[in-house]
């Protein structure tokens, strides 16, 4: 396999989680709009989010486990909402939230590690 191979899903990824993370809490900003509305214009952004995940799960699966592809969309997500909420919804973050940060980040540490002695 190429380096694409391993790179690409990860960067396909990141992009759609951009994507889905303002779909799902862009709106937010704009609370005075009819639900409605919303939901059609979050649908219409998802939309893009799924032409960059699709292809990088089917990319990525030549090279990494499902689990693996699962676990790096999580850590992903993470990321990316805790700079959008950083600096879209003007958030902070606090230890606590740090401290979540971390166990999650052991979480995915095992899954990639492998499997512990049997």
């Amino acid at each position: 396999m190429n380096l694409g191979s391993y790179i690409a899903p990860i960067v396909m990824l990141a992009l759609s989680n951009v994507f889905m993370t303002f779909a799902w809490y862009g709106h937010l900003k704009f609370e005075h709009k009819p639900l409605w509305l919303l939901v059609m214009a979050s649908w219409g952004i998802a939309f893009f989010e799924y032409w960059l995940a699709v292809p990088a799960n089917r990319i990525g699966i030549q090279v990494y486990s499902p689990a693996e592809l699962k676990t790096m969309q999580e850590v992903i997500t993470l990321l990316v909402f805790a700079g959008f909420s950083v600096l879209y919804l003007g958030e902070k973050l606090t230890v606590n939230h740090l401290v979540g940060f971390a166990f999650i980040g052991l979480g995915a540490f095992f899954i990639f590690k492998g499997p512990l002695g049997a």
